[in-house]
């Protein structure tokens, strides 16, 4: 876990002349789960969309983007796909609406494998029966549609949409904000799992510090697209610097 496999360079992210992001900087290592938290505008979805690429066309973005040591921030549309899903993969916050309503989820996913990799049909069943044991997820679901899942098993559906070619960074935007207690809990584990197991490393933002609390390794607070404080979990929860992480620990 010593080696950077991301790293931010004072991005910034405007639309118009309203800057979302101010020179936001920071490194995740292999095997790392790194955790943004921050009330709703505080620009920690932007930062995902960012190192996604997922960012719409009218924004300006500055400083740079590393990524296992390559520059991503500008690169072609072609270099993009050939990463996404492979090397870098996104859980969205409401994985269900993520599936196209009127194909199975099985199709839905086995489709994006195509897109980068020659396996058949078999070698991908064989493979997505392994993460969906790991993930406590009936092979049913395969053959089923997007809204005959519950919220939990629709996140877990799209863990397994993320997962399947085996990314080195797995990007995840509020992946519990719609589930209840016991499944956020559960939702956690089976990504920390999925971190031993695979080695990934993991950046999730939240407005849950809980959630950080239970996953993170280390934690990044975000206000108003400004960078608070940053410190290990341990730092963060006993010793927080600023008032404002000081008032978020409060109110949890």
């Amino acid at each position: 876990m010593d080696e950077d496999i991301l790293t931010l360079k004072n991005l910034s992210v405007s639309y118009g002349t309203k800057k979302i992001l101010h020179d936001v900087n920071f490194s995740v290592k292999r095997g790392e789960i790194f955790v943004i938290v921050g009330e709703s505008g505080s620009g920690k979805s932007t930062i995902l969309k960012s190192i996604a690429g997922l960012l719409p066309k009218s924004a300006a973005v500055d400083g740079q983007i590393f990524f296992n040591g390559k520059e991503i921030s500008k690169i072609s549309s072609a270099e993009r796909r050939k990463l996404a899903g492979a090397s870098i993969a996104m859980i969205f916050q409401n994985a269900g609406a993520s599936f196209c309503p009127i194909r199975t989820i099985g199709a839905q996913i086995f489709e994006c494998v195509q897109a980068h990799s020659d396996w058949t049909r078999e070698e991908f069943l064989t493979r997505a029966k392994k993460i969906m044991r790991n993930i406590h997820l009936d092979e049913n679901v395969l053959n089923d549609y997007p809204f005959r899942l519950s919220g939990g098993m629709a996140q877990r559906a799209g863990i397994l949409a993320a997962m399947i070619l085996e990314p080195k960074l797995l990007l995840a935007d509020e992946p519990t904000s719609a589930l209840d207690a016991v499944t956020q809990d559960s939702v956690i584990n089976e990504l920390l799992k999925l971190r031993e197991v695979h080695g990934i490393s993991i950046v999730m933002v939240t407005h849950n510090l809980n959630v950080a609390k239970n996953s993170a390794d280390k934690i990044l607070i975000m206000r108003r697209g400004v960078v608070v404080e940053f410190g290990t979990k341990e730092k963060i929860f006993s010793t927080p610097k600023e008032l404002y992480t000081q008032e978020l620990l409060v109110s949890s």
